[in-house]
Parts: C-alpha cells; structure tokens; sequence
C-alpha cells in the first residue's frame, strides 16, 4: 500500500511539471504499463491528474481545488475569529461559523455560550452539518448555483429528524427561495427539536456565498423569535467577515422582512 501511494504521490509531481505519457510514467515509476495506467486512472478519476486529446496525463484540478479550500479555511477561521467572538459576547448565544468544503457544510468554529452549561449542543469543530435541517446549511444552499446545489443535495437523504424538518427536496426548494429573497435562514428545531438557529451568509471576494455564521440556542433559553432579534448583530457580523475576504458590501436584506 505505502509503494503504491509513493507511486502515486510521483506521478502526481511529474504532471505538474510536464505532460507524461503512459510508457514515462511507467518507465519513472519501473512498473508495468499496466500497473502505471491503473495508478493514472484511479487519480484521474479524483481529478488529481488529466487526460489530454494527445493521450498525455498532466496535472489535474483536483489538487488546486484542495489547497484552495484548506487555504480558504485556514484564512477565514483567521479572519472571522474575533467577529464571531464579539458577536458571542453581544448576542450571549453559542456562534458557529461553517464553510463549504467539497460535498460537505463543515463546522469550522464555534464560540460557546456559558449561559445553560447543563445542556450541550450536539455540533462539533470539523463536524459535518446536516445540510437540509440547518441554518447554515439552508443558508449557504440558498445562494450557490443550480448546479452546484444539485450537486450537494445529490449526497442527501431526505431524513425527518423532528416534526419541523423539510423532508423532501420541494418543500427545502421553496424554502430556499425565501431565504435567497431575504438573505438569512432559520433553524426552527428541524435536526434536534430543542435546538433553534438563525444564520446568514459570508461572501468572498467574488462575491460568492462561501460560509455562513449563526446564533444557536436552546428553546428553554431562547425562542427562534428572540434570536431573530440578534437578527441586526448578525448581518453586521457577516458583513465584516465577507469584507476582511475581499468582499465589497452592498445592502444588507431587511431582517424585519
């Protein structure tokens, strides 16, 4: 296994520096063409490595899309950091910051409330989030492309966790149009019934909707109309984020719409 990654790893090198065909790469590597030609399959179809109309293997977009995305997480957990501890300390609510990485919404922070300690909620730094039962997850949905959304729910069952949850693709649809027309999504108890959300995008230099931010709390201390309140404070939040990523502002949605 570790020769076959080795193997791997300095065909992935050869293609960044020049096109390679199949009797190089198997020659380089002193396997078979057979053996190099399933080694450039298996990393063609991660997109680690292309094949061009000549039949030569060069480096892939795979690759530059992975480091775009772990260098986009490192700087936005950076840039975001004291805004989203500001916004804890005005609003007194757990904030949870979570970006689109691949097919997943992930956690990338959280700044956790002290206010009810005998209660935890359940999300988790690096955890995944259930993309149709969550503020972020609707939020960020709600303004990516037709494709890229189809996409990402092509990944999703349907799943009724709670009373509340959007169970199938028409009802999350029109949901997501309401939240694109307004800007900022609700999570009313849709994943984990004691769980309420409010949460709106984050923008990046293209303008584009790469993250989202939100207040959490449970119901016993706050109502989804209450963290509707903080509604302001979050706008401002997301607003500052998207700037320091290179975004330039342009009125924010009325949160009494």
């Amino acid at each position: 296994m570790a020769q076959t990654i080795r193997r791997a790893i300095d065909l992935i090198r050869l293609t960044a520096e020049h096109p390679l065909t199949l009797s190089e790469a198997a020659d380089v590597l002193g396997v078979h063409k057979s053996t190099a030609l399933r080694i450039l399959h298996t990393l063609e179809d991660a997109r680690f490595v292309r094949r061009t109309g000549a039949g030569t293997y060069v480096f892939g977009s795979g690759l530059i899309e992975l480091s775009e995305l772990a260098l986009g997480s490192m700087d936005l957990r950076q840039f975001a950091s004291p805004h989203l501890r500001a916004l804890q300390r005005q609003t007194g609510h757990t904030v949870h910051l979570a970006q689109l990485t691949g097919d997943e919404i992930i956690y990338v922070d959280k700044v956790d409330s002290p206010a009810f300690d005998a209660v935890k909620l359940p999300s988790r730094i690096g955890r995944a989030v259930s993309i149709h039962a969550s503020a972020v997850g609707k939020v960020i949905l709600a303004h990516l492309s037709r494709e890229e959304r189809d996409r990402l729910l092509s990944h999703v069952t349907f799943e009724r966790h709670t009373g509340t949850t959007l169970a199938d693709r028409e009802s999350l649809e029109a949901e997501l149009t309401r939240v694109a027309e307004r800007g900022w999504a609700v999570d009313d108890g849709e994943h984990d019934a004691y769980v309420m959300c409010v949460a709106t995008p984050i923008r990046d230099s293209r303008g584009q909707v790469i993250a989202a931010v939100s207040v959490t709390a449970i119901e016993v201390i706050a109502s989804l109309e209450q963290l509707k309140e903080k509604l302001p404070l979050l706008l401002e939040t997301s607003a500052l984020i998207s700037q320091e990523l290179g975004f330039t502002s342009r009125p924010s949605p009325d949160p009494a719409s």
